[in-house]
């Protein structure tokens, strides 16, 4: 994303045409490039720590699933949008970030595991003004874009389940007895008190 930036800026492009123009064959390649096209650099700082954070939660902690997670958001949200946004060219990576904090935080609560729940916690507790961004309330910011990627992550959430890390289960064996047999006959335990933790 930063190259691409860096690239428009050395040689005074505009990109933005790479972007997705919904129901137009123009706007398809935006489905692929889309989100490393941004508006200014502005745009692409607010894009990049979330993006960076939110990636490393999910290749953490849905290693086994990261790849295909990754892929299936990034190419679902991006062909919502072309199907499902007004017109104009919808560029950034937020799309992504949306997928993937709504991924991460659906993921946690279904699981029901403690660790994963707390990531769920600290992804609202970190990017719980997103939920903001889903409302078609400032006129320059592709919304749809946000609201297709929660909606993606979502979906990938309830589709995975059943795969990657699981609650662990705790058993405790019935014959669990912490203190060896001979300490047990022994002639001076006999007469001991015996105190388990």
């Amino acid at each position: 994303m930063w190259a691409v930036k860096l690239f428009e800026w050395g040689l005074g492009l505009n990109l933005y045409y790479l972007g997705i123009f919904p129901l137009h064959t123009k706007g398809l390649i935006g489905i692929l490039t889309s989100p490393f096209i941004h508006k200014d650099f502005s745009h692409l700082m607010a894009n990049t720590m979330p993006f960076l954070v939110l990636s490393w939660g999910i290749f953490y902690f849905y290693r086994p699933l990261a790849y295909k997670i990754f892929i299936l958001c990034y190419l679902t949200a991006n062909i919502l949008v072309w199907f499902g946004a007004r017109e104009a060219y919808h560029i950034g990576a937020s799309g992504l970030v949306y997928a993937f904090a709504s991924f991460l935080f659906f993921s946690g609560i279904i699981r029901n595991y403690y660790r994963l729940i707390a990531i769920s916690f600290i992804v609202v507790f970190l990017y719980g003004g997103l939920f903001w961004g889903v409302f078609p309330i400032l006129k320059d910011v592709s919304w749809e874009g946000h609201l297709f990627g929660g909606f993606s992550g979502m979906i990938y959430a309830l589709a995975y389940r059943n795969q990657g890390p699981k609650k662990p289960k705790i058993t405790i064996p019935e014959d669990d007895d912490s203190i060896p047999e001979e300490i047990w006959n022994s002639e001076d335990f006999e007469d001991k008190e015996v105190l388990r933790k």
